[in-house]
């Protein structure tokens, strides 16, 4: 009797590692915000998250690298799909440049409660590690390009006045985490207020 081979499934194994990379990145937010980037250990981390150290540094290597995948994670938001490609998708389907500035508005609030704590401990910590500066440099820059890809798509729309340069600062200045901070985090802002301000005032800044 030949004895057939059931064909090997990963799918256990790979949930298992996806819960095990929640969990540490669960705790090392909740680490890193309460406790500081510096007091922080990757055995505190490890010992929250219920798993060792040494499948933390295999997985991620150092603590800025658990800082990146936070952040990185963030940047997807809360759907199924990530939030830049939704955000990318939008602007190409929909035409009217209003709505597609309302629409950032509103996903400017699924992303920033995600990101802005994170980037907010990166730049505190960034003077006195080089870690994490480096890091800063890296988050500064992506939202940037991200920013003058987001003004290209409305190009055409812009006031005469309004550069691609300038519309790129604009949009750089709204979608800045100090900015949420300063509203949100120490204003008390609901986040829908938020959003509509986000929409209103690079629509005036912006469109024609």
């Amino acid at each position: 009797m030949t004895t057939v081979k059931r064909p090997y499934d990963s799918t256990g194994r790979r949930e298992h590692a996806q819960r095990n990379r929640d969990a540490v990145l669960g705790a090392a937010q909740r680490r890193f915000l309460n406790d500081g980037y510096a007091v922080t250990t990757i055995a505190a981390v490890a010992r929250d998250a219920g798993v060792s150290a040494e499948t933390i540094y295999k997985s991620f290597g150092t603590k800025a690298a658990l800082v990146r995948a936070i952040w990185e994670r963030g940047l997807a938001g809360r759907g199924p799909v990530p939030a830049p490609n939704r955000s990318d998708k939008m602007s190409t389907d929909e035409h009217d440049p209003r709505v597609i500035i309302a629409e950032w508005g509103k996903l400017t609030t699924e992303v920033m409660p995600l990101v802005a704590p994170i980037l907010l401990l990166i730049r505190a910590t960034a003077a006195t590690d080089a870690d994490m500066a480096s890091l800063l440099a890296e988050t500064d820059q992506q939202r940037r390009d991200r920013m003058r890809r987001n003004a290209q798509r409305i190009q055409r729309h812009l006031r005469p006045v309004v550069t691609l340069r300038k519309a790129t600062d604009i949009l750089w200045l709204y979608s800045s985490p100090d900015l949420y901070d300063l509203l949100v985090l120490r204003g008390g802002w609901p986040l829908r207020r938020y959003a509509s301000h986000l929409a209103e005032s690079m629509t005036a800044a912006l469109l024609r």
